[in-house]
């Protein structure tokens, strides 16, 4: 019986022994090199923030990325070491240290490719400015003029959640086709630093501290998704628990069940009683916290009503309606009859003075946390319906109201249905928005057109119920 062939590993080792320290020690060199070299740590965008004269000046970026990788090269480099140490000379062995050795390369590769980035962006010209800090800069400065707060980063912790985040070697080294995480943070969160940095000051495994209405001022001022944090939620000291489904939907919650700190009404009567009209804190949707089915399933005439019934809009699409969004200043009342009617409606909202998203959670249906500005955290091609009311109106830039219809275009499934309920605006201009509904090409279902009378201005009211077309 043959013997196994040994000391063709035996003698591989050896041999490969140098090419191996070259690697390691081209990697200590190359940290130790960056590291003690003249570059400042400064910070970019989510990242980094820096204004235009510091780079003027020579100074160059180095993002947090790149000390991460610098890091995880340094890792690699004392595992394989200790391996070197008491490596055996099995096949098993050698297929571990080209395993590390070719993560090694990439991890060079990706790190070369990135300071090489850096450099180029840095030193192209020292008058040009990138298309990233023009964009900053003419931000920066229409800010200033209102009291813009940017500037660089101070919180340790927003560096230790933005830093990249390397899956470890003893599992999967590739998941999901990359070998580190990203954690994802606002474009705008740079132009609000010192806000940001606020909301990441917090001791690690304590209570966070109890300030959503300024997580919700930065969010919708554009740094959204906001970054996580490592830290305990405070909760209702006298918490009850929830009614069951059966009886929840019309129910009034339980005072003790919300945080009343941020509100001004400070119980839930205060929030429908007519006596605090003007001081409750909120104005849309003044009558949300009535939670009753008044005014939903009346037909209405239609020369002086905009409004659709439920019954109506569902006899179009008789048992094809199932899932979808209510994107609107709501406590889930529309959910709540949709789900009477077996539909499951997620309901987007903000919390607007008042405990919006905690009132809709008790009632037992689905709050979704959203601002404006934010895409829709659902897959192309999902939902039966997506209605809106009493929210998109005049207000709105046609540039915003544009990139708001195609994301919902883009999560509403082929011949599903838009119901845009209410939407108002000046007479003026009304044929400018109704324009922007008519360019995505949608069949007519239901569509009126009658003036707003509750104010004196002259203002029109539009609602329509539209069909997404199939596209091949």
């Amino acid at each position: 019986m043959q013997k196994p062939n040994v000391s063709k590993s035996r003698k591989w080792m050896p041999a490969g022994l140098p090419v191996m320290l070259c690697l390691c020690l081209l990697a200590s060199i190359l940290t130790v090199t960056i590291l003690s070299s003249n570059i400042f740590y400064t910070q970019l965008m989510f990242r980094t923030t820096t204004s235009t004269a510091s780079i003027s000046q020579g100074q160059f970026v180095l993002p947090s990325s790149l000390q991460n990788q610098i890091s995880d090269l340094q890792t690699k480099v004392g595992v394989l070491l200790e391996q070197l140490r008491g490596a055996s000379a099995e096949s098993k062995a050698v297929a571990s240290f080209a395993d590390q050795l070719l993560h090694i390369a990439m991890s060079l590769d990706k790190f070369a490719e990135s300071l090489s980035g850096s450099y180029d962006s840095s030193s192209s010209g020292m008058n040009e400015v990138s298309t990233v800090d023009e964009d900053f800069s003419d931000h920066e400065e229409s800010e200033i003029e209102q009291g813009s707060d940017t500037h660089r980063f101070n919180s340790g912790e927003l560096r230790n959640y933005t830093a990249l985040k390397p899956n470890r070697l003893i599992g999967k080294k590739n998941f999901l086709g990359v070998e580190t995480i990203s954690p994802s943070v606002g474009l705008t969160c740079a132009t609000m630093a010192s806000k940001v940095d606020r909301f990441m000051d917090y001791k690690i495994y304590r209570m966070c501290p109890d300030d959503w209405n300024i997580a919700q001022k930065v969010m919708i001022g554009g740094c959204d998704p906001l970054p996580r944090r490592r830290c305990f939620s405070k909760t209702p000291p006298l918490f009850s628990k929830p009614l069951p489904i059966n009886s929840s939907l019309w129910s009034q919650p339980t005072d003790t069940n919300i945080l009343w700190s941020h509100y001004k009404c400070k119980d839930y009567s205060c929030l429908v009683s007519n006596e605090t009209l003007g001081k409750r804190g909120f104005f849309k949707c003044s009558n949300c916290f009535d939670l009753s089915k008044r005014g939903w399933e009346i037909s209405t005439n239609e020369s002086t009503s905009a409004e659709f019934t439920i019954d109506e809009v569902l006899r179009l699409k008789p048992g094809e309606i199932r899932i979808g969004l209510d994107f609107s200043p709501t406590t889930g009342t529309f959910a709540a009859l949709m789900r009477e009617r077996n539909i499951t409606i997620a309901s987007a909202t903000l919390n607007l003075g008042a405990p919006f998203n905690e009132v809709i959670a008790l009632r037992g249906l689905l709050p979704l946390y959203l601002s404006i500005g934010s895409r829709l955290p659902f897959f192309d091609n999902t939902l039966d319906i997506i209605h809106s009311t009493l929210f998109l109106d005049g207000w709105i830039g046609l540039d915003l109201l544009q990139f708001v219809l195609f994301d919902w275009d883009r999560v509403l499934r082929p011949q599903g249905l838009l119901w845009v309920d209410r939407f108002f605006c000046k007479r003026d201009d009304l044929n400018i928005y109704l324009d922007e509904f008519s360019r995505l090409h949608y069949k007519k279902l239901l569509w009126r057109i009658v003036p707003k009378t509750d104010r004196l201005e002259d203002e029109f009211f539009f609602s329509a119920v539209l069909e997404k077309p199939l596209r091949s």
